[in-house]
């Protein structure tokens, strides 16, 4: 059986390019230029090449349930207590100024570090780790 090597991660959502130019800011990720232009998808892709596309199509239904899936954005490797804290914080600040929303800390407990739940500018759920 042949092992899958490459996935995107699909989004519906009502403004397509407004959601892609937030992920594109959030991640350093670039919009290709196929994905430009008022239609009813848009995308974006990394452009080392190394993460995966991100793809966001126009439903006319709005959110909602809270997701089954989610994206962790990864801003705390390696960091721990205060300095895990603060680094999510900073980013949280970056994040609200593009049009996310801070929903709570999730605190450290004896199985996890700190995270901090947060919603893009379409209400989707992602965490900051």
């Amino acid at each position: 059986m042949a092992s899958i090597k490459q996935f995107q991660v699909t989004f519906d959502c009502a403004q397509p390019e407004r959601v892609a130019r937030f992920w594109c800011e959030v991640l350093g990720y670039v919009v290709p230029p196929q994905a430009q232009g008022e239609q009813a998808w848009s995308a974006c892709v990394d452009p080392s090449g190394a993460g995966p596309r991100l793809y966001f199509q126009r439903v006319p239904e709005g959110k909602a349930v809270k997701n089954r899936v989610h994206l962790d954005v990864r801003v705390g490797t390696g960091l721990v207590g205060e300095a895990r804290v603060t680094a999510l914080e900073a980013e949280c600040a970056r994040l609200v100024e593009l049009g996310a929303v801070r929903v709570r800390l999730l605190p450290a407990d004896e199985d996890n570090e700190s995270c901090l739940l947060m919603q893009d500018v379409e209400g989707n759920e992602f965490c900051l780790d």
